[in-house]
């Protein structure tokens, strides 16, 4: 009985089904529930929201920093951006091995959060340009310096972020229980309100940061406040993460899990190569040829993972067209917070309301088939952005092709002009300009004024709009200026002034428009919508202009040579529409938000939810970076397709897009229709209890022959080989492999606490003849 004891001791904590518990897990002293929440997710939950605080707050000013204070051009900062939010998302893939295989899933996000704050405090010193600002100047005398050191910093934040974002989530989940599957799958949809939460926020407050000046000697826009921030709030997520830990369950890692698995497919298909003559027997999935060598369970637990694997090949099409939503922005940059914004109003909704209602409409709205739809909903939120597109090309002007020019004209004299281009005839009141662009095909055209009183050859440019000026003195040399060929971007209105008089300040708060001696026109500033003032200066004399604007439009703005001041100098003023302003409702943007917000909502949250539920318990953090290499997969897509697909027309290209998706959705659905759902953790148990019942019996049998009864020993083993028929004929009936699918069905195998009282007392009852015959021979 003692041997047994011994036994039972050593078996003790190895499985916690059946009222065990594994020896690869800890547990707090005491588990506190809040309305049947594990308290400890109140922990994960905060330190997630300031986590991405801290990594979009940064991202939304990084390309601003690029640009202005490294001095990057255009496309190198664009460059260096997708290539460190790639990164971010690639690096996942190495947080989840180190997490599975050698730290846990507690100890990694510790670990790698230490360098992501350490990434943005170096960030936030790289931002500091009095560092190297030796003539106080405001710009960095040693820009390598600050080069590096924002390099450095954005290797640590890609590596920290992408470390622990398959963890977080991963750990969050492996705090509940197995009767809390509800609680579970309200916290990913929570754990994913919060992470947009803190992107909303941070993409409002962090460019306001970069906004405010500061320095010691010199005072420019402050992006080491806008980096120091996020870097504080990553400190605080830290701290909030670590304050937690007593309450922590911490599953902890099983070895080197990532090699093993490697070695097992290999070992697989390089035994399946060697057997590959017909005179061997089939098995019913490739991965059994691993069998002579590794565990089943193993062997089982890599199945698992390779299906769902198979099951992410379509979804990095829908990242695609996720990571193009910012072109669906066609007017004011406020609308980027409308997707954020709708993510933490659906999200609740959802799960409140939505889902519960096709439960109770008796529907199986499985999370495959959550996904499906939020796919198609993404395909369909582009072809209402087709739509709107469509609506605004026909309110864009037409600009010139490679071989055509356009020019318009504009009358500063105080005398009426008649103007002939080639075919085309314009009469100009004094200060007046032409209504339209006029267009050529030549690559110079005579222009005559007043009956052909005067005539000059006037040089077109291929694929430009020009304006041609008449000064007040016709005799004079006529000007040609650029104008613009593209619509504004952002919803920002371009406008520029041409002046009869010189010189004239012209200024709207900032923004000058400064005519000089020898020159007509300005340069084009940027002015948003709305009204804007505008102060006309030439010596002491000064007047106020006011022009109301729209969205995303172009305007000369016209002063006369007989331009006076006074209490009516506005009166001459002529203001020239070259681009009209958007005439397209905002409102038409809001059902391509919705659709795709609401997407993503169906989707991203479901497949987090499915990536914990469907990964074997040694390998969950893996799987979560297998969703999130889906991210990254997408990232390079977009890259790959906006190089080979030159389409004109943004319309042509939004079709497109949703037309690949809806054939990836179609795809998705008969590969999800064909995916039999597992519970992990219960195959997990029933393949360990039959290796802990084998154990059982294997020690029994020692400890019989150790009692030397033969008769004894030939019945317990004619009775263990029973009790093994029936074992496989359980692990039989608990997973069934069919063209490599494994299905869950019935469990038959007896409680191991009954087993063991079974051969515990056979045991005693053997023991006791053993000395009862032992007595009997040593009587005289």
């Amino acid at each position: 009985m003692a041997d047994n004891e011994d036994l039972q001791e050593k078996k003790k904590g190895k499985y916690y089904t059946a009222g065990k518990v594994p020896e690869s897990v800890s547990f707090s002293s005491q588990k506190i529930e809040v309305c049947g929440y594990p308290l400890s997710i109140f922990f994960i939950v905060v330190n997630e929201f300031c986590e991405r605080f801290s990594y979009y707050g940064m991202r939304a000013v990084l390309v601003l920093y690029f640009k202005y204070f490294l001095q990057w051009d255009d496309d190198l900062a664009t460059s260096i951006y997708h290539a460190f939010v790639a990164l971010c998302y690639l690096t996942p893939i190495l947080g989840a091995i180190v997490a599975d295989s050698w730290l846990g899933k507690f100890k990694t996000i510790i670990y790698l959060s230490i360098v992501y704050a350490l990434g943005q405090v170096v960030m936030a010193i790289s931002a500091i340009h009095d560092i190297t600002d030796t003539n106080r100047d405001g710009t960095p005398d040693n820009m390598t310096f600050h080069v590096v050191l924002s390099m450095v910093g954005l290797f640590l934040i890609a590596l920290g972020t992408g470390g622990i974002k398959p963890c977080v989530a991963a750990f969050g989940g492996d705090q509940f229980e197995d009767h809390q599957e509800r609680q579970r799958s309200t916290f990913f949809s929570v754990f994913y309100l919060c992470i947009n939460a803190g992107s909303l926020l941070s993409t409002i407050i962090t460019p306001v940061l970069r906004a405010q000046e500061c320095g010691i000697y010199t005072q420019t826009k402050c992006y080491s406040l806008a980096f120091g921030v996020p870097a504080a709030l990553m400190v605080v997520a830290l701290v909030v993460f670590i304050a937690g830990s007593g309450m922590y369950y911490k599953a902890k890692p099983q070895g080197n899990i990532m090699l093993d698995v490697c070695k097992c497919i290999g070992f697989a298909i390089k035994n399946r190569f060697r057997h590959r003559s017909s005179q061997f027997p089939k098995r019913t999935h490739w991965m059994d040829w691993a069998e002579e060598k590794y565990d089943k369970l193993l062997i089982v637990q890599i199945k698992m993972v390779l299906k769902v694997l198979f099951l992410y090949i379509p979804l990095p099409m829908f990242w695609t067209l996720f990571d193009q939503k910012g072109f669906l922005i066609l007017q004011p940059d406020q609308m980027q917070t409308v997707n954020p914004i709708l993510i933490l109003t659906l999200v609740p909704i959802m799960d409140s309301v939505i889902y519960p209602l096709i439960r109770k409409c008796g529907l199986n709205f499985s999370p495959l088939k959550r996904m499906t739809v939020g796919m198609f909903m993404a395909a369909m939120a582009f072809v209402a952005a087709a739509l709107v597109q469509i609506e605004i090309d026909k309110t864009l002007p037409v600009f010139p092709s490679d071989i055509q020019s356009q020019i318009k004209t504009i009358n500063l004299g105080s005398n009426p002009l008649s103007v002939t281009l080639s075919q085309h005839s314009v009469h100009l009141a004094p200060g007046q300009v032409s209504e339209e662009y006029f267009l050529f095909n030549e690559d110079s055209i005579m222009v005559y004024i007043n009956n052909n009183s005067i005539g000059r050859n006037i040089s077109l440019a291929k694929g430009k709009r020009q304006s041609l000026i008449f000064p007040s003195n016709i005799n004079l040399e006529w000007t040609l200026s650029e104008d613009l060929t593209a619509k504004p971007e952002q919803g920002n209105n371009e406008v520029r002034f041409v002046s009869g008089i010189q010189p004239v300040n012209i200024a709207s708060g900032e923004v000058n428009f400064n005519i000089t001696d020898g020159s007509l026109y300005s340069n084009y500033s940027v002015l948003t919508y709305g009204q804007t003032v505008f102060t006309i200066e030439s010596g002491s004399l000064s007047c106020e202009y006011r022009q109301e604007f729209g969205f995303g439009s172009s305007y000369t703005i016209i002063i006369p040579s007989s331009f006076t001041f006074g209490p009516d100098c506005a009166a001459s003023i002529t203001v020239s529409e070259d681009i009209k302003p958007n005439s397209v409702h905002m409102a038409l943007q809001i059902p391509q938000y919705f659709l795709i917000t609401a997407g993503e909502v169906v989707f991203s949250v479901t497949g987090l939810e499915f990536s914990y539920s469907q990964a074997p318990s040694n390998m969950k953090a893996v799987l979560q970076a297998g969703w999130l290499f889906t991210v990254a997969i997408g990232n390079f897509i977009v890259l790959i397709v906006a190089e080979l697909a030159q389409i004109p027309e943004q319309w042509a290209e939004y079709v497109l897009f949703a037309s690949l998706l809806v054939a990836v959705c179609l795809i998705f659905s008969v590969m999800a229709h064909f995916y039999t759902y597992m519970d992990p953790a219960e195959i997990e148990a029933q393949f360990r209890k039959k290796d802990d019942d084998h154990e059982v019996q294997r020690d029994q049998k020692d400890s019989l022959k150790k009692g030397k009864n033969k008769s004894t020993d030939l019945e317990l083993h004619e009775g263990m080989k029973r009790d093994q028929k029936q074992t496989k004929l359980d692990q039989d009936g608990v997973i069934r492999q069919s063209g490599g699918v494994m299905r869950t069905t019935r469990v038959a195998t007896p409680p191991p606490q009954t087993q063991c009282a079974f051969f515990g007392s056979l045991f005693a009852v053997l023991t006791l003849v053993l000395n009862v015959g032992q007595a009997v021979k040593m009587a005289p």
